[in-house]
């Protein structure tokens, strides 16, 4: 008897971890593919050191794991944990890809030669003296003590379109690229803002997407998309093998995933925060143009020129498009640039880049969001910081990239760095309430 049992219990021990293998052996792309992308980006766009960005950056969860080769000759970075690797290969223009279903030398041979940018003139200028006076005590308290918590590696605050405080972390300056995360999200509100000001888009008609046109999928607009309120299947939580992860780390064609997912909701009547809505956006931008080339050329003439942004690197999947939800790379002072775009009511100067009455759009909020998003921006109608002007909007992105506009007090500040939650989130509250009260 003790015998049988004993073979039972070793049965359903193997059993126990034969799954846990294959369900580990699922989470393979996600775990090496993190690093992969990540660290490459760092070092090769960023210019980082690879062992900050391991130490910072990379030190949690399975990730830390890792066994990461830096290939500074060829611009890559393979990660490997256990019996799997992922590699991801950086490109002059356009930044850093994950290889998914392709070699290196496969993707290399894709690539092909950007047109010359279009000149781009800075727009910012040195804001009040005597306010950057006061705010350099707390710009300094924030990057180099923390005393707000978390780990900015970049702050920039704008008051009447100058610069009035700016701090960067060892090893970061003016001119570093930073990630975006979600704050592409804001940039392709922007996009979509140009391309319907130029006629190739309407935001409220249904998508001609072919792939929704026999069922309920054919009624969903951009509008949907950028309100986070598609009805489309997702799920968003960056902690298990979850639709996001799928699609950042293991998918060639991010918005072809994204797509593909079935309707559970009528469109416009529920919210819930989809990076895959943002790529489907992207890639159905990208399908009113003849080539990637043409697409490229597109957003850095009529998007990045005007708001003074060179080289920008918006980094795109296996398939040529840009990564909307996630993967901006500009500096402090250009995300900066942007949201005084939007603080001018779509304006830079006297030149109107965003169609009239775009950013009221933009602020409105989406009807099931209980006015805590708008079309790609988060509002602050809800007081989710109850010290800071209820008309205040962000981009927000994931571990600490955010950009807040407060119209009523003329204000802009951008902060970039490494603060995940919940142990090292930063007090918003207490940062931007301190802000205010030095105006």
């Amino acid at each position: 008897m003790m015998k049988k049992i004993l073979r039972w219990s070793l049965a359903i021990l193997l059993l126990i971890l034969l799954g846990g293998c294959l369900y580990l052996n699922t989470l393979m792309p996600i775990i090496t593919g993190y690093a992969a992308k990540n660290l490459a980006s760092a070092v090769f766009v960023s210019g980082r050191e690879p062992a900050d960005v391991e130490n910072l950056d990379l030190h949690f969860s399975f990730i830390q794991y890792n066994h990461n080769k830096v290939d500074d000759e060829n611009k890559m970075v393979t990660s490997r944990f256990l019996w799997a690797k992922s590699t991801a290969v950086f490109r002059e223009g356009y930044g850093v890809t994950l290889l998914r279903g392709k070699n290196a030398a496969q993707l290399r041979a894709e690539t092909f030669p950007l047109e010359k940018e279009t000149e781009a003139v800075p727009v910012l200028h040195p804001g009040d003296s005597a306010l950057s006076a006061r705010l350099a005590p707390l710009a300094k308290a924030f990057v180099d003590e923390r005393r707000y918590n978390g780990t900015p590696f970049a702050f920039v605050v704008l008051h009447k379109g100058g610069v009035v405080a700016e701090r960067y972390r060892e090893g970061i300056s003016a001119d570093t690229k930073l990630l975006s995360w979600s704050m592409g999200k804001s940039f392709v509100n922007a996009l979509v803002g140009i391309m319907s000001k130029d006629g190739l888009v309407d935001v409220f008609a249904p998508l001609d997407i072919p792939q929704w046109q026999e069922d309920g999928r054919k009624e969903i607009t951009l509008n949907d998309l950028l309100q986070m309120q598609s009805g489309l299947e997702w799920n968003e939580n960056y902690g298990n093998r979850s639709d996001v992860n799928l699609m950042l780390h293991r998918e060639k064609d991010m918005g072809l995933f994204a797509l593909s997912k079935p309707l559970v909701d009528k469109p416009g009547t529920r919210w819930y925060y989809s990076s895959g809505s943002t790529n489907i956006v992207m890639r159905y931008l990208r399908g009113k143009f003849g080539s990637d080339a043409e697409f490229l050329g597109y957003i850095r003439e009529r998007l990045f020129a005007p708001l003074g942004i060179r080289n920008a690197y918006f980094e795109p999947d296996m398939s040529g498009t840009p990564v909307g939800s996630s993967y901006l790379y500009v500096t402090a002072r250009d995300f900066a640039g942007f949201g005084q775009l939007y603080l001018n009511d779509g304006c830079v100067g006297d030149e109107r880049i965003l169609p009239e009455g775009w950013v009221d759009y933009t602020v409105t909020p989406a009807s099931a969001s209980e006015g805590r998003y708008g079309a790609s921006f988060w509002l602050n109608r809800c007081h989710v910081c109850p010290d800071v002007p209820e008309d205040m909007f962000s981009c927000n992105g994931h571990d600490g990239q955010q950009i807040y506009i407060i119209p009523s007090k003329e204000l802009v500040v951008v902060i970039l760095g490494y603060s995940p939650k919940p142990d090292h989130v930063i007090d918003l509250n207490g940062l931007l309430r301190d802000i205010i009260a030095q105006i």
